[in-house]
């Protein structure tokens, strides 16, 4: 994709997908007649979910990871009296391991954040707009899986591999579900089962996701979500000088929450032995007043 027809797709998937106002973009989307429709997928009372274990050992896609320790000190005795184990954390939040959830100040482009938002918005103490504090209610909807290794007879997307708008048209059709206003849509790329099964690789420089063309789909149905098991963007990138091209649309363009390094791999054997792909989705990012993203542990509850 060229930089010209790049921006021609930016302009056109914000100008169809312009919300109401407010800094919580897409998330308007999540009515409450929305939510309460999300909870009749509910049929067996299953919870799954889908982020993967935090990780404290360095590796290729994970040069700083999260730090992990006891706040035990050398001289307590803990065989008699009252005792408290105490622990601290600290996370890069944006690395290509964790899940995380992006919010909305997270993406700067050509000199502004989502909505036109000013820069300056963004400094050393935090996010004074847009941050995830704006889903501090929780992000409840209908959620969606399509499964893309599974609609190509795979186990995963090979790195560099792009997830089209016609993949994910087509697997709506293989599964019989159709992802509609206000869904929040996950894309599995298989990530997870690679990296499980083959060994962790430097997923900066090459990895599966969607082709910046994708985000039409996105755009007819008006999702209010995206998450994917990868960072959402394949490495290298299908857009000619734009390194992150997915985000881009998504985050600033639409108003998206992206969720990236997510994990399916306990929830796609369960939709396919029920024979449906849709499920109650509860997200619920910690309260980071000024953060431009968090951890997050979502919820499938079927």
């Amino acid at each position: 994709m060229t930089k010209a027809e790049f921006d021609a797709l930016y302009r056109r998937l914000a100008s169809r997908t312009a919300w109401a106002g407010g800094d919580r973009g897409a998330l308007d989307a999540l009515t409450p007649d929305r939510v309460l429709a999300a909870t009749r997928e509910v049929r067996a009372g299953r919870t799954i979910t889908l982020a993967a274990p935090v990780e404290t050992s360095p590796g290729p896609d994970n040069p700083e990871p999260a730090r992990h320790r006891m706040r035990r000190q050398p001289e307590e005795d803990f065989s008699s009296g009252l005792h408290f184990a105490k622990d601290s954390f600290a996370m890069n939040v944006h690395g290509d391991a964790d899940s995380h959830i992006d919010a909305l100040c997270h993406v700067i482009y050509d000199g502004t954040l989502h909505g036109g938002v000013a820069t300056d918005s963004v400094g050393p103490d935090g996010a004074t707009a847009l941050s995830v504090e704006v889903a501090r209610d929780g992000i409840v909807g209908r959620g969606v899986l399509l499964d893309i290794p599974r609609l190509r007879g795979v186990p995963w997307l090979e790195p560099g591999d792009d997830v089209t708008a016609d993949d994910l048209g087509f697997a709506e059709t293989a599964q019989q579900v159709r992802v509609t206003e206000g869904d929040l849509l996950f894309v599995r790329v298989g990530h997870r089962r690679r990296r499980a099964e083959l060994g962790a690789w430097h997923a900066a420089e090459a990895r599966a996701g969607l082709h910046p063309s994708a985000l039409e789909f996105l755009a007819e149905r008006r999702v209010a979500v995206l998450g994917g098991d990868g960072n959402n963007d394949t490495a290298p990138s299908s857009a000619e000088g734009i390194d992150f091209p997915v985000h881009v649309l998504a985050v600033h363009a639409m108003g998206l929450h992206l969720l990236d390094y997510l994990q399916f791999e306990g929830l796609a054997p369960v939709c396919e032995a029920e024979g449906r792909w849709s499920f109650l989705c509860v997200i619920a990012p910690l309260r980071l007043p000024d953060a431009t993203g968090s951890p997050v542990n979502p919820i499938a509850v079927l």
